[in-house]
Order: structure tokens, then C-alpha cells, then sequence
């Protein structure tokens, strides 16, 4: 499998519209796709087909003209928005002269660069074993020659393909049992916020929408945020204090997770199962949004559909419509709250800018509400700050 992807390389971007909603037909997420792996979109090309071509996926006609582009512009990678399959990638490779890789692939390198903690590296670990695993057959020229005999590992007779799957197999096999330990930790760790009675609030949304800027901007944290894809990817947690009107209050749990995007790998979310269960089990899920980006629409429907894979769609949530200082004076909002409809529900809705402050306060305002007063009645005291040196902390520490 070519798997370069290494920074500053040019690559010649390639979308197919399969006639499927929310075609890309700038490709312009895959291009910043590409600019967070590190790479530099020197040409773009979109085509039309009603299916997919067995063998080439775009079709002979189409792999030469992107062979010509590439020789034009200097690529010497090709990346595709969809996922391709092992066959198809392989054709394509020996079309053109040049890697492909795809989507998926793309993604996995972005996480396999931003994961930090050791359990985040693990299942970035896990997916990527599982994608290489399906994209073994016929890829090397090595793999067909047979190993064995005495002293040699491998057993008579066995291929070096055979080799490279069975020891695939038994990493993947190995790191499964590494993040169900992990996994347990968090169980045990949940349970513990559980019998406190702490009120559990998650922060979700798409990719890029200001997840992370609005968790340090609610709790004083200096998690890593920036204005990139996929700038978070380890789960942290934090002890968010919400006063209210008279003057009383309690601590809440605050928890931010990976975004999502369109198409997000099957296997990454599989992987990432340990993770995205902080979103399953919240008592209250923050759906943030980029009110800026003209496709949020699309973006709140893509991240209900994961929400629905992972088990969260009953979750309760409330919606923060993120970056209202980048919106023009026309289109900004005439109240700092309101009600939106989202799946035939009327969710409650407010409008923020984590880089300002505006709206901050109606936020924390209606968490209090909604979390209710501390456990027995009795309103928790007001720490010296949102967040000091002893409040109770719960992250994924770096490995």
C-alpha cells in the first residue's frame, strides 16, 4: 500500500459525483484535508459517473487525463474524496505511475499526527492495522514468494502474504486487548462521576466548528485549539462551575471530544469506540456549530448521523451556534437564544462566539437550568476560579 503522505508533497485532488446529497464539487474539505496532512493541492479535478468503475473507478479515459494533469502540474500523489477499494487502487497506481490513496487513508494519517494520549494512539493504531489488513492481496511483488523450511518463520510453505496477515492479525488482535483494559478504566471512572451525582456535559459537533476554543473559553483549560481539522482528538474532561441567579450553583463535568466529518471511516469510529462513549453517556450533549460556514446544515446532519451510529441520538442536546463574530452585520442574530427544529424536536439554541465572549454568559446560564441544583438540594460553593489547581481533572495524559 503506498502510504507517503509526507509534507510538502503536491497532490492532484479527485472528486467523482455518484449523483449521492453534498458532492464536494470544489472539493474544498478535501483540500484542507490534504493542507492539515501536511500536503499542498497543486490541481483539482471533479467528474460525473452514475457508478463507479469496477476496475479504475473513474474509468480509463478519466485515469489519463488525471496522469496528464499530474505530469503538467508536478503531483506526484493523487488523492480521491472516496474511498477506494484495494483493486481499484492498485489498477489506478499501475494506470497512472503515481500513489493513490483516498479519503479514508488521508484521515487516518491526519489522526495518527494528532493523537497524543495512549489510548488515542491506540485506536488510531487499531484503524489503521484494520485498513491495511484489507489492502494486503497482490499489493507487493515480495508477497507471493514463499518463506519456510528449518529455522525460517513461517512454517513450509508459507507465503510471505500469509506471514504478513497472520502478524496483522495478531497486532490488531493485541491492541483490541489494550483499549478494552482502557476502556474499563473509563467505566470505572464514569461510574465514579455517577454515584457523585455529577451532571455530564459533552461537547460534540463537526470538525473545526470551535469545540475545543469554546471548552477552554467556559473552563479556563488550555487545551489544543486551532483553526484546523481535527485539532482535538483526546477525550478531556473538566469541572465546569455554574452559578446561577441566586447565587447559589453546582460543578458540572465538561467533557471534549474528536469531531467528526462527512464519510468519517467506519473503523475510526469503531475505534474510537472508548472515546465517543463520554457522547453516549452524558447527560447533556453541546452540539457546536460553525454558523459561519455556509454548509452547516450539512455538517448538524452529518453529526446526527454518527451520533445515531454510536448510540447518542436520544441523548438530550442543546445547540451552540459557535463563531457568530465571523458572520457578516446582516446576518447576525437578533437574540442570544432561541428554539431550533432538528429532527421534528424543538432543541433549545444559542448563540455564541468563543473568541469574543459573546453569549458566554446566556450559555452558562441555561446549563445551570438545565443541570439543576447540586446533589441533596444543596448548592455547591463557587471555587476561587472556574478552574483551580485542586478541582477534580480527567484526562488522557500524554503517552
Amino acid at each position: 500500500m503506498s502510504e507517503s503522505l509526507h509534507p510538502d508533497i503536491p497532490a492532484l485532488l479527485v472528486g467523482v459525483d455518484l449523483g449521492l446529497p453534498n458532492f464536494d464539487a470544489e472539493l474544498e474539505e478535501l483540500g484542507l484535508l490534504a493542507q492539515t496532512a501536511g500536503m499542498t493541492p497543486v490541481a483539482r479535478v471533479a467528474c460525473r459517473r452514475k457508478a463507479p468503475d469496477a476496475a479504475l473507478f473513474i474509468g480509463s479515459g478519466k485515469a489519463d487525463e488525471i496522469k496528464a494533469l499530474a505530469e503538467q502540474t508536478g503531483a506526484v500523489e493523487i488523492l480521491f474524496d472516496q474511498s477506494l477499494s484495494p483493486a481499484q487502487q492498485r489498477n489506478l497506481e499501475r494506470h497512472i505511475g503515481l500513489p493513490v490513496n483516498d479519503r479514508t487513508l488521508l484521515i487516518l494519517q491526519i489522526f495518527a499526527q494528532r493523537a497524543r494520549s495512549h489510548e488515542g494512539k491506540l485506536q488510531v493504531e487499531l484503524a489503521r492495522l484494520q485498513y491495511v489488513s484489507t489492502r494486503l492481496v497482490r499489493r507487493w511483488s515480495h508477497l507471493e514468494r514463499q518463506t519456510g523450511g528449518a529455522g525460517v518463520r513461517g512454517g513450509p510453505g508459507e507465503k510471505q502474504i500469509e506471514l504478513d496477515r497472520r502478524m496483522i492479525g495478531e497486532a490488531i488482535k493485541r491492541t483490541k486487548e489494550r483499549l478494552v483494559k482502557l476502556k474499563k478504566q473509563r467505566q470505572t471512572q464514569r461510574r465514579q462521576r455517577e454515584r457523585q451525582g455529577a451532571f455530564t456535559i459533552s461537547l460534540v459537533g463537526y470538525t473545526n466548528a470551535g469545540k475545543s476554543t469554546l471548552f477552554n473559553a467556559l473552563v479556563k483549560a488550555r487545551a489544543y485549539a486551532a483553526n484546523q481539522l481535527f485539532a482535538t482528538l483526546d477525550t478531556t474532561t473538566r469541572q465546569l462551575y455554574l452559578g446561577n441567579e441566586e447565587g447559589g450553583g453546582r460543578s458540572v463535568s465538561l467533557s471534549d471530544t474528536v469531531g467528526f466529518i462527512r464519510d468519517l471511516p467506519h473503523a475510526l469510529v469503531a475505534a474510537f469506540e472508548a472515546t465517543l462513549q463520554e457522547a453516549v453517556d452524558a447527560d447533556l450533549l453541546l452540539h457546536v456549530v460553525d454558523a459561519a460556514n455556509p454548509h452547516h446544515p450539512e455538517q448538524i446532519a452529518e453529526v446526527q448521523r454518527v451520533l445515531d451510529e454510536i448510540g447518542a441520538g436520544a441523548v438530550p442536546q442543546m445547540l451552540v451556534f459557535n463563531k457568530i463574530d465571523a458572520l457578516p452585520p446582516g446576518q447576525q442574530p437578533l437574540q442570544e437564544s432561541d428554539l431550533f427544529e432538528l429532527d421534528g424536536m424543538m432543541l433549545p439554541r444559542v448563540f455564541v462566539s468563543s473568541k469574543t465572549g459573546q453569549g458566554l454568559a446566556e450559555l452558562r446560564r441555561q446549563l445551570a437550568q438545565l443541570a439543576g441544583p447540586a446533589p441533596g438540594g444543596a448548592a455547591a460553593p463557587a471555587p476561587e476560579s472556574p478552574v483551580s489547581p485542586e478541582s477534580p481533572e480527567i484526562h488522557d495524559q500524554p503517552a
